[in-house]
């Protein structure tokens, strides 16, 4: 069954030689490719604000330049979050966006008093990290700490499940290495996955 899937492309970096970049394309290729509705979201390309105050975060709307965003959100059914590691975690211009579009009554039911308030439920999501180090020392030196906080602590709380990640170590490496992910990218989107 097609699926609308939603790729948040986190880079902050719009020029196109990041690897990201490419990886972002590849999922929507594939995933075009076999009948899924997409819609991408490339961040380099906005103008993302900083939350400053609670307040700001409870009770003002998205702001107006992050509305289309907010839309193809509660419009997915998938969503593919792509982002290089930075100082050990997702750079701040993804942090921000999740900050504006995690808001109550956007991502969060402000009437909600369980521990999972989520608006997003029935969605499920993939998370594509990129990094110069190994994928392995990733996971087992770092205990991949970015990816499961950002799984546990922001997309499971605002209902999205389940959420599977792909750890791309080793960026800078091969161009066959390179050329492999973007198949296994091809072959995600393809299954929305």
């Amino acid at each position: 069954m097609p699926k609308n899937v939603l790729i948040i492309n986190g880079h902050p970096d719009p020029r196109p030689e990041r690897f990201v970049h490419a990886l972002s394309a590849a999922y929507a290729e594939g995933a075009e490719a076999n009948g899924h509705k997409v819609r991408r979201i490339v961040l380099g390309e906005l103008d993302v604000p900083i939350l400053r105050r609670r307040e700001d975060w409870q009770d003002a709307p998205v702001p107006p330049q992050l509305a289309d965003a907010a839309a193809s959100i509660v419009w997915a059914d998938h969503l593919v979050i792509l982002y290089p590691l930075w100082l050990g975690d997702m750079p701040a211009l993804l942090k921000a966006f999740l900050e504006q579009i995690g808001r109550p009554g956007v991502a969060i039911d402000k009437a909600a008093r369980s521990l999972s308030p989520g608006l997003w439920k029935g969605k499920s999501g993939r998370l594509v990290v990129t990094m110069g180090m190994p994928a392995f020392v990733y996971n087992w030196y770092f205990g991949a700490h970015s990816v499961k906080s950002l799984k546990r602590n922001i997309l499971n709380f605002v209902g999205v499940s389940p959420v599977r990640s792909s750890i791309v170590g080793m960026v800078e490496g091969s161009a066959e290495s390179r050329a492999e992910w973007l198949e296994t990218m091809r072959s995600l989107g393809r299954k929305a996955q």
